[in-house]
């Protein structure tokens, strides 16, 4: 079975829904980091402290054929495409997995099983 990283980063207040769609679509165990979202415009500021949005990176290890699904979702959503989000998301295809719980292997092929 081939892997992809599927990496989507989006605003905290959505993290917990997100992780609700990814699952509700297939994907397992999430790993998450918290992080602030510093654009390319400067930010607000307010009595000198700057206003920067805070985000979550989500990080999943899923099976190549199960990780474009998974972002479709996310990305209808949460409307990842629309350019005043804060939000983005990518795949990186994986060469080498380990530590994947036996569990979550068995899971991920019963769901590529009903896509076919």
């Amino acid at each position: 079975m081939k892997f992809t990283a599927l990496i989507t980063v989006i605003q905290d207040k959505d993290e917990e829904a997100a992780i609700e769609v990814a699952k509700g679509h297939g994907a397992g165990s999430v790993t998450i980091l918290h992080g602030k979202s510093i654009g390319l415009e400067e930010k607000k500021v307010f009595f000198g402290l700057t206003l920067e949005e805070n985000v979550s990176a989500l990080l999943f290890i899923l099976p190549r054929k199960l990780s474009m699904k998974v972002m479709k979702a996310l990305r209808h959503e949460f409307d990842i495409d629309n350019p005043n989000n804060a939000g983005f998301a990518f795949t990186i295809p994986l060469s080498h997995v380990a530590g994947i719980d036996t569990k979550e292997l068995h899971k991920f092929e019963d769901d590529i099983k009903t896509m076919l």
